[in-house]
């Protein structure tokens, strides 16, 4: 089959995960003999990024990827931003009608534009990574610091220094979205607010993967190991962007009165500063800076377990998946798709305030086989569920009856 892969970051010009898994599935589309195309906004990476997109990287087999790179500078992510269509991305329209494409798969087009829905003659899937439907700022994190409740989109944006989005209050979005045969959504949490928000879409859990075919032995070591160049002992793990709605600065106090355990934030983000200055005088909280993807693995298989303090609504983190595929148990806040990747597996301790995180962080300490027996649990799930085989057999069912559907005349959003 052919697919085409639209989204607005790809490897390496990205900043998060839900980019990385965009890479992930097309060289595992392409490992079984799938073409790939990827096409995604160079743009939009360089103006976020302040800076030039880093070379592209040699591809996986059967798998090409196309940058939109339009020569107006910011102008083409703002013009997008500002009317929610794909101007200054001609090369997309001929891309996506020319190509002869069995499935035309859509991530994270917060910058392509909802208006890209309607080219092309597919079928048309589109996972919901992040909050970007029903949130301007993708997060459904508020201004005020904390997670949204009740809507004041203009407010939020004006206070996040950029400018509201008022074709939203058209009907663009709603009838982009009719273009669309299925929606894939990682978690239950992340359909189901959604349909809170006023968006019931057509939309089946398929939850995202990590591929451990070549990697590292799933056998985790004993936890204490510490990392090179420092003393052996036990440590805590947190990876991620260093922002505020990520709630890495709610992790450091907690290890004030812990001296003997080291807290290890890998990551870069706007807080970074403000973390170190919160930290100083702590010997045992180590910055690692932005960490490569291939050595998250190994922090987190010699790590007591993986911190996920996040304050807002996370869709399904893979970081999460790479702590499962090392054994390594997670101490997640008690919110959002996070939270219920930890009650599906069994394979952390959840917390919802300063003293919660303290008590698991104790008692993983004190217990050592309970750290062993809930990292296995998480180990379990993923191998029975969170993983490639399972991901692409129900990819390729939802794929078979969106092309049903559309055989028959019958549209998954009719």
């Amino acid at each position: 089959m052919k697919f085409c892969f639209v989204t607005t970051f790809y490897p390496p010009c990205h900043f998060g995960g839900d980019a990385t898994f965009v890479e992930r599935l097309a060289a595992e589309l392409g490992r079984r003999g799938h073409q790939v195309d990827v096409v995604h906004d160079a743009d939009a990476y360089r103006v976020l990024k302040g800076g030039a997109a880093p070379p592209a990287e040699p591809p996986p087999a059967n798998v090409s990827v196309h940058r939109l790179e339009s020569g107006a500078g910011w102008l083409s992510p703002l013009a997008t931003h500002q009317t929610g269509l794909p101007l200054f991305k001609r090369p997309l329209k001929r891309i996506l009608e020319s190509g002869g494409y069995d499935v035309i798969h859509f991530h994270n087009p917060s910058l392509i534009g909802p208006g890209a829905f309607a080219w092309g003659d597919a079928v048309k899937l589109y996972t919901i990574h992040e909050q970007w439907l029903v949130c301007p700022l993708s997060l459904l994190w508020t201004h005020a610091g904390a997670v949204c409740e009740a809507p004041a989109c203009t407010t939020c944006c004006l206070r996040a220094g950029r400018p509201p989005q008022f074709w939203r209050r058209t009907g663009l979005l709603r009838r982009s979205l009719r273009r669309i045969d299925r929606f894939l959504a990682p978690s239950r949490f992340v359909a189901d607010i959604h349909r809170t928000r006023g968006l019931d879409l057509a939309a089946e859990v398929l939850p995202l993967f990590i591929n451990d075919r070549g990697g590292p032995d799933f056998a985790a070591p004993a936890p204490g190991l510490g990392v090179a160049g420092r003393t052996p002992r036990p440590y805590f793990l947190f990876v991620g962007r260093l922002i505020r709605a990520k709630g890495a600065h709610t992790l450091i106090d907690a290890f004030r009165d812990r001296p003997g355990v080291d807290l290890l934030i890998a990551g870069d983000g706007d807080q970074a500063e403000a973390l170190k200055e919160n930290a100083a005088g702590l010997s045992n909280v180590v910055f690692l800076g932005q960490v490569p993807n291939r050595e998250v693995r190994r922090l987190c298989r010699n790590a007591v377990a993986l911190l996920a303090p996040s304050l807002c609504y996370e869709v399904f983190p893979t970081v999460v998946l790479e702590a499962f595929s090392a054994a390594a148990p997670v101490v997640a806040r008690d919110l959002g798709g996070l939270a219920e990747m930890v009650r599906e597996s069994n394979g952390g301790l959840l917390f919802s305030d300063g003293r919660g995180l303290r008590e698991a962080i104790d008692l993983l300490l004190r217990e050592g086989g309970l750290r062993d027996d809930l990292g296995r649990n998480g180990q379990a799930r993923l191998r029975d569920a969170w993983n490639a085989d399972e991901h692409v057999r129900r990819y390729f069912a939802i794929i078979e009856d969106c092309a049903a559907g559309r055989r028959v005349g019958v549209r998954a959003d009719a």
